[in-house]
């Protein structure tokens, strides 16, 4: 089967710009704490969530109309990822809660390897919506979820390419992403935290208006002292699922789309002349099987 095949939402020029777009939102929203002055209103993202939310999802929609002009993605893509964000969203509250085991984030992470970039940053974000509505977790932090969560998903269509690496190592490669993003993504999370969560005065807490750098090592300090054992925790057991059924759950994944057939181009042929002498037109489907 195809590259183009196995990744239906492959990311054209109009993905990108979406994309970009919305990263760059993502990044001032989780950052702007550390450059406000002592007067700004950090102490509660609960005022920019709103506005966040509302810029996050018709931004959502952007990519996938965008991707849907690049590549040609059609409703059963978006049965796919309605699919994808169901069973997402009912694994999440089957670890949440429990030293970070969260089962949803390896099969972000198989689903980013097969579907794309593209596809994974909204499959990503709408799973974690999903699942908020599911779990009853509505809240300000959702929208910083919601983007924290696309971004890992979306890295994973950004490694090498399925056909430059397969087999143990494409499933040793997608362990090692995972393991990090696992913990990037509980860092990402942090930052969002951290500026909101009224701490004790000491080394580990955010000080609004306090020069860049000195937050920054406030902000690895309070990581390695709060959180480090719940990243871990959710980081080893993407890792293991990931050995453990990763194999059988990339081959069923890119069946899936590969039955999907979502870039299938039609081409037309005269073959050999009929009885009467006319070349009848033939409708082919070309397709690349694996």
């Amino acid at each position: 089967m195809s590259t183009s095949a196995r990744r239906p939402l492959r990311l054209g020029p109009r993905s990108v710009t979406a994309l970009v777009l919305i990263s760059l939102i993502g990044v001032m929203a989780f950052g702007w704490p550390l450059l406000a002055d002592s007067s700004a209103a950090v102490t509660s993202h609960s005022t920019d969530a709103p506005w966040l939310f509302a810029a996050l999802l018709p931004l959502l929609v952007a990519v996938v109309v965008a991707t849907i002009s690049d590549s040609g993605m059609d409703a059963k893509a978006v049965a796919m990822l309605g699919v994808l964000a169901a069973v997402g969203a009912a694994l999440r509250p089957l670890g949440a809660g429990t030293a970070g085991l969260e089962p949803m984030f390896f099969l972000m992470v198989l689903s980013g390897r097969v579907l794309g970039p593209g596809f994974g940053f909204v499959l990503g974000a709408v799973t974690m919506f999903a699942s908020a509505l599911l779990t009853g977790g509505v809240g300000p932090w959702m929208p910083f979820q919601m983007l924290s969560m696309g971004w890992f998903t979306m890295g994973a269509g950004l490694l090498p390419g399925p056909e430059r690496l397969r087999g143990r190592g494409e499933l040793l490669m997608l362990s090692v992403y995972g393991f990090v993003a696992a913990f990037a993504y509980g860092t990402i999370m942090n930052l969002y935290g951290w500026t909101i969560v009224p701490g004790p005065a000491s080394g580990v807490s955010f000080e609004a208006g306090a020069p860049v750098q000195e937050n920054v090592a406030r902000f690895v300090a309070y990581v390695l002292a709060t959180s480090l054992g719940w990243d871990l925790g959710r980081a080893a057991l993407t890792v293991v699922l990931t050995l453990a059924v990763g194999g059988t759950l990339l081959k069923a994944l890119r069946r899936a789309t590969r039955r999907a057939d979502f870039e299938a181009q039609v081409t037309f042929e005269a073959p050999g002349g009929s009885p009467h002498g006319e070349a009848p037109h033939r409708t082919y489907v070309t397709y690349d099987p694996e």
